[in-house]
């Protein structure tokens, strides 16, 4: 049975393609794939991930409110009772974002930038109970 991934987009960013781009590439490499749209609520993903039984929820925040989004999603899912789902949060993250992330329970950051492939990878061994948290990044430059 493959894992079943939430691509979800809180808050007011409008900006989608990457998100469609990955729930494509996670669909493709066999996943399951529910993507919310934009401009969700942090407890409308939370209800979401209950109802669709999601193994993983991944965040695409490009709007620079990746903090405050994250923390309320991460608490919207304790309040569903869902808080062992793994959240994996991909956007526009500055480095020195990444460790409260992470603090917050984040397994995965996938800064702008990050390969797919990469992406896909590390989301395949999150999803078979492999989760140490990592910040896979970009390629070196």
């Amino acid at each position: 049975m493959p894992a079943r991934v939430l691509v979800a987009k809180p808050g007011l960013d409008g900006h989608d393609r990457g998100a469609k781009l990955v729930a494509r590439a996670l669909r493709d490499a066999g996943f399951e794939v529910i993507y919310t749209g934009i401009r969700q609520k942090p407890e409308a993903i939370a209800s979401v991930a209950l109802q669709e039984d999601v193994d993983l929820v991944g965040l695409s925040i490009l709007s620079g409110a990746h903090l405050g989004l994250t923390r309320k999603t991460v608490q919207a899912l304790r309040d569903y009772g869902v808080g062992d789902i793994k959240v994996v949060v991909g956007g526009t993250v500055p480095e020195s974002d990444v460790q409260p992330l992470l603090d917050m329970g984040v397994t995965a950051v996938f800064p702008t930038g990050t390969p797919i492939e990469t992406l896909v990878e590390e989301v395949r061994r999150i999803t078979a109970g492999d989760a140490e948290q990592t910040v896979p990044g970009p390629p070196p430059s």
